[in-house]
């Protein structure tokens, strides 16, 4: 097929991202420039002359033959959305104060990097354990510690410039083998020292270990089938032997964006574990590792993250539109225990659900703009009261009504600090990596963003399940939500016009991605699970050392045995020693029973078998969860098709328990 190309147009692009998504606005590129930027992919041609900046109306639309990606008439669709949007806003009362972004000083950035990593004592030593901290850098791979060098290396810069007496660790002396310090003689010796240690070093418990110790599976993952996603291998080591194997290739992404792989995750008999399975300190883990992971991987790529902070707002403390998310819940909380997804949002789209889904148009068809906004001012005086009258919402002025919900969010859902990352994410040279690293951004978002973002996928992917009597299709559904996801408050007056239209295609495409592949994008990688592991069985070694801490363990182990000793018949003992694994639910009248392994038992067996002999257990088996506790894990819900017999030889010192899902 023959490009053409209208040299007063733009090509939108699905994978050419801005450096920034907010950078200060600049004066419109020539054609020239746009034309050089805009080659790597066609979605359609959008003439951009004659229309004033922000102007509420979409730029003119020229049909063409292409019909890759999000083809011309979904993107029209876009503009549509935005030009609804624009005329919605229009004569209210009280406009919502614009979304400030500041972006951090130099040198601000990596110290709150590596705080929020939980590195800080590389550049504060009372900022935090100085043990907690080498727990962590011990379980890092090659790529994270080469991440963590960067940042550390990047603010001693800085710090010299300023002329400040920090004390700031070398950043060698960080990941040093222990017992063998480096002189200034040995690195005379060896001049390209500094540079083989990012190539050929990883820290991995304390022990340095040469690369090829690790390659065989991130090399193995180059061979795998495109729709496998390896989650035991970090995604930056799978990135870097990517990167090795295709030198000098000219190889680029070829694939219609409309093709997106059939992805599905690779078997592990030690189960899944997804978002909300696992215990507030481990949790804590895993957001630092992930951030770790995460610049890691688009370092690999030579992506350079640039976050922002987001000024403080007056914002509404109360209510339910223009609320932040974690005020609107704590409120939503004391109402009903539990809540993490906005009542009012669940509300709205329950009613949709209820009205049906084979509308034609549902989310694309805007409700009448002033019916809208009367009927958002009787919602807040009258949802809490139970007195709103749902019976007469109707559902394309309900549909507006979650949309305006998102928008009126004082910021982003997907957060100011991350929204860069999650259009970055295009940059990244397979879909694979692409996919990756949206996992490892969806991990990063505050709990609140993260579960209302989950129940609107959710919601999302229902609605395109009806598709064939509602003609909303992934990319519809797509293309009508992006703007009200990523279109902050104050957002098309701080980009150009290019810019925009940059990040049209490129957003719509991002929510493509995070609907079509939901299902693994709440999933934690193993590899960050072993980390995790790893670094709880570190510190607990570190915690043996402490006499103090050893005679109480001593002391309560001893209580503990004689204690199971005068309940339990000798055979019981030791019970995992004898084939045997002894599951507690002291919720219910059966508090334990003795469940014996073999290589096919799995958590749902044990759940089965428990439900079969508790007959006055009245919680439903869906709200029933098998729990690994203790060992090198603090708590950890069991995905019901994990192998009790591959578990316990990762975790010999775990406990089980039967309990009711903390939902």
């Amino acid at each position: 097929m023959s490009r053409q190309q209208d040299p007063k147009g733009v090509i939108l692009t699905g994978y050419t991202s801005n450096s920034d998504v907010v950078p200060p606005a600049s004066g419109v590129n020539s054609a020239e420039e746009i034309e050089s930027s805009s080659l790597s992919r066609r979605t359609g041609h959008y003439s951009v002359q004659n229309r004033a900046k922000n102007a509420p109306g979409k730029p003119p639309y020229h049909r063409c033959n292409s019909q890759d990606s999000l083809d011309e008439l979904a993107m029209y669709d876009y503009w549509t959305e935005v030009e609804n949007i624009t005329l919605s806003g229009e004569g209210d009362a009280e406009p919502q104060e614009e979304v400030q972004l500041k972006v951090p000083d130099e040198g601000e950035q990596e110290e709150a990097w590596l705080t929020e990593a939980g590195l800080a004592t590389l550049f504060d030593e009372s900022a935090s354990d100085p043990e907690d901290m080498m727990g962590l850098l011990s379980t890092l791979t090659r790529t994270q510690a080469a991440a963590v060098e960067k940042r550390v290396e990047k603010l001693q810069q800085t710090l010299r410039k300023r002329n400040k007496q920090h004390q700031v660790p070398d950043v060698r002396d960080i990941f040093k083998l222990p017992g063998t310090p480096e002189s200034k003689e040995d690195e005379a010796q060896s001049p390209e020292r500094s540079e083989n240690r990012k190539k050929d070093i990883t820290t991995d418990g304390g022990q340095v270990t040469e690369l090829g110790n690790r390659a065989g599976p991130a090399e193995q993952s180059v061979s795998e089938p495109e729709t496998d996603i390896n989650l035991e291998v970090s995604f930056s080591d799978q990135a870097i032997s990517y990167k090795e194997s295709s030198k000098g290739s000219s190889e680029a992404l070829t694939d219609a964006d409309d093709k997106l792989p059939n992805f599905k995750l690779s078997k592990d008999k030690t189960g899944l574990t997804k978002v909300g399975d696992l215990s507030p300190q481990d949790m804590k883990k895993v957001h630092r590792l992930v951030l770790i992971e995460m610049t890691a991987l688009f370092d690999t790529a030579g992506i350079d993250l640039k976050a922002h902070k987001a000024v403080k707002l007056k914002v509404k403390e109360s209510g339910l539109f223009g609320v932040p998310l974690a005020a609107l819940l704590e409120q939503d909380q004391r109402r009903q225990p539990g809540t993490k997804v906005p009542i009012i949002l669940q509300r709205l789209i329950s009613h949709i659900e209820d009205e049906g889904l084979n509308t034609e148009g549902l989310l694309r068809i805007p409700g009448a703009a002033i019916r809208v906004k009367a009927v958002c001012v009787e919602l807040e005086g009258k949802f809490y009261e139970g007195l709103f009258p749902w019976e007469s919402l109707k559902q394309h002025d309900a549909a507006s009504l979650l949309k305006l919900f998102i928008r009126e969010l004082p910021h982003p859902l997907l957060t100011v600090e991350y929204l860069s990352a999650f259009i970055a994410v295009l940059k990244l040279p397979t879909k694979k990596q692409q996919l990756q690293a949206l996992n490892l951004l969806v991990l990063l978002l505050p709990e609140s963003s993260r579960d209302t973002l989950k129940a609107l996928m959710e919601f999302f992917q229902r609605v395109i399940d009806h598709k064939e009597q509602n003609k909303m299709t992934l990319n519809n559904v797509a293309v009508v939500m992006a703007p009200n996801i990523f279109m902050f408050k104050g957002f098309r007056n701080k980009i150009s016009e290019q810019q925009e239209f940059s990040l049209a295609t490129e957003t719509a495409n991002i929510v493509r991605l995070l609907i079509r592949y939901q299902n693994l994008l709440w999933t934690i990688p193993k590899f960050i699970m072993n980390q995790v592991r790893k670094q709880n069985t570190e510190n607990q070694k570190k915690m043996s050392k402490d006499r103090a801490m050893m005679k109480l363990l001593k002391k309560m182990a001893y209580e503990r045995e004689k204690h199971e000793k005068q309940e339990k018949p000798l055979s019981e003992v030791d019970s995992s020693s004898q084939g045997f694994i002894r599951v507690q639910a002291p919720q219910f009248s059966k508090v334990s029973m003795a469940v014996q392994l073999t290589e096919e038992l799995q958590a749902s067996d044990v759940l089965s078998r428990f439900l079969s002999q508790d007959s006055s257990v009245s919680v439903k088996r869906e709200d029933l969860c098998l729990y690994e506790i203790g060992g090198n894990i603090q708590e950890r819900c069991l995905d019901e098709e994990t192998y009790m017999k591959d578990l316990l030889e990762l975790n010999p010192s775990a406990e089980w328990f039967i309990k009711c899902i903390q939902r």
